[in-house]
């Protein structure tokens, strides 16, 4: 799918040229600022060829490309997509600079043609992709936060998430002996809790993720899209006539799950009708969103949004984890041995998990060399400023590239080496206070859902390790495993993991 999509990308951008040619050499005899001896001094970067600039040099992994393109011109480097100018910050320093010390200017976000929020209008009630930091984006992140992401929220959750962790348990006894994907099972558990905080619902079993992939594969599907290079993004002029048919897919996997959601939201507004006199009835994140008044369409864009962000990133950081520890079997038995330590019953518990140091130790690492989105959501400047002494023009794209500086050697001792270890004289955690290691960003438009992530993925990664041995199938060596990377949006796995269970416990 993620192939099919970027052949059709590529082949449209030919007979766009044509068009777009006429438009470059009008714009240039016109004297645009594009072409204004006065223009101010922007970030240095590559020859950007006329029209599509440095499109066709991003590739299938533009976090790789643009980490490269750093040795060359810095930590803080552009490039021109289309009619697009992006700066790109890659390191602890230039990250600094953009999500801490000029947060307000680059609070904007760039967002995609495809991303459905956009066109149906409702780019004001996104949570992830609202235009601005505006009171809209203020009332809505506030709501999420006392009402999924406080303290009080998640230690009220913890219940259902631990309960989930131990189907997942069950049911991976069950192909004792047999080879599963670890993404699809994690997937499976991540979704389900999500699904029950949000809306009370169990909407996947693990039994069709692991043979079908359902879910896994609508929500991969909307990555994919995601990540496809767009001529709409590139030249906002032709989005209207979605020449690549992205935002028609886009479409089309909305209504996929709109039509998963509506029976459920129907359902909860009649019942509402008749509880709305009991204040005693249990309120979970659908009943509040019915009466604050939202509508159906806005309820459909945020439970997307949040599942979309929460499912894959967390599956995918779990998967990352694994293989990294199959490769070090070394960490593995220190792992396991902790849990063997620190837990003291047939279950783990959340309240376990602040013991569990070097697990989480692996889990960071992992996390430094895989972050879930390795270029994190697309800022954008509000205002015109200077960043380490280069100007970045209003409305500008910037990027921070988390992968990028996870693996540089100016904050990293040995950074391609996986070592755990280092984040055990570190006190350094997932809430962006230091910008060398930013998986969920830092800032205004940081992650809002980090606080039940943190929770979730090491709970799961933690049942993994203690309730199971793993092997490779056909006996293979574990330093074998193909790390490979690719780039949906997340940064996933290119070939999935194959294991195979072995009880301990």
């Amino acid at each position: 799918m993620a192939t099919m999509v970027t052949e059709i990308s590529s082949n449209l951008f030919i007979p766009a040229l044509l068009f777009l040619s006429l438009i470059y050499l009008i714009a240039k005899q016109l004297k645009t600022p594009f072409s204004s001896r006065s223009a101010p001094r922007l970030p240095p970067g590559p020859y950007a060829w006329p029209i599509l600039g440095n499109a066709l040099q991003m590739g299938r992994n533009p976090h790789v490309t643009l980490a490269n393109l750093a040795k060359i011109y810095g930590p803080l480097f552009s490039v021109r997509l289309g009619s697009q100018l992006v700066v790109v910050a890659s390191s602890q320093e230039a990250a600094a600079e953009i999500l801490k010390t000029q947060d307000r200017v680059f609070s904007g976000r760039f967002v995609p043609d495809v991303i459905p929020a956009k066109w149906l209008g409702l780019e004001n009630l996104s949570l992830g992709w609202n235009g601005e930091v505006n009171d809209e984006f203020k009332f809505l992140r506030a709501n999420c936060q006392t009402i999924l992401f406080s303290n009080k929220a998640i230690l009220s959750q913890s219940c259902l998430r631990e309960k989930k962790a131990m189907d997942m348990v069950r049911f991976i006894r069950t192909k004792e002996g047999e080879v599963i994907n670890v993404k699809e099972i994690t997937f499976a558990a991540v979704f389900s809790m999500l699904t029950n905080i949000l809306m009370s619902r169990d909407l996947v079993n693990f039994e069709l993720e692991s043979v079908e992939g359902g879910m896994s594969e609508v929500i991969r599907n909307i990555f994919e899209v995601g990540a496809a290079p767009n001529i709409s993004d590139l030249f906002p002029v032709l989005a209207p006539f979605d020449l690549q048919n992205l935002r028609k897919k886009s479409k089309e996997l909305y209504l996929r799950c709109s039509a998963m959601f509506e029976p459920i939201i129907k359902e909860r507004r009649e019942r509402k009708m008749i509880d709305e006199d009991d204040a005693s009835s249990q309120q979970d994140f659908l009943d509040t969103l019915i009466r604050n008044g939202s509508t159906d369409e806005h309820i459909n864009i945020l439970l997307l949004e949040l599942l979309v962000a929460g499912t894959d990133t967390s599956s995918s950081a779990i998967e990352w984890s694994m293989a990294e520890l199959m490769k070090s079997p070394e960490y593995m038995k220190k792992a396991q041995e902790e849990l063997k330590n620190e837990i003291n019953q047939d279950v783990i518990q959340e309240s376990d998990l602040p013991r569990l140091k070097f697990l989480h130790a692996c889990l960071k690492e992992s996390m430094r060399l895989h972050p879930p989105g390795p270029l994190l959501l697309p800022h954008r400047a509000i205002d015109s400023c200077q960043v380490m002494n280069y100007s970045i023009p209003k409305n500008s794209q910037v990027l921070v590239n988390a992968y990028a500086i996870g693996r540089d050697p100016k904050s990293w001792k040995d950074p391609l080496a996986y070592n755990p270890e280092r984040f055990l004289i570190s006190d350094m955690n997932f809430r962006g206070s230091n910008t060398e290691f930013i998986p969920f960003g830092a800032g205004r438009r940081a992650c809002p859902g980090q606080p039940m992530a943190t929770k979730h993925v090491p709970l799961l990664l933690a049942s993994l390790l203690h309730f199971f041995d793993w092997s490779l199938p056909c006996g293979n060596d574990p330093k074998d495993i193909d790390m490979t990377g690719k780039f949906h949006t997340s940064l996933q796995k290119d070939q999935p993991l194959l294991l195979i269970p072995k009880m301990k416990i």
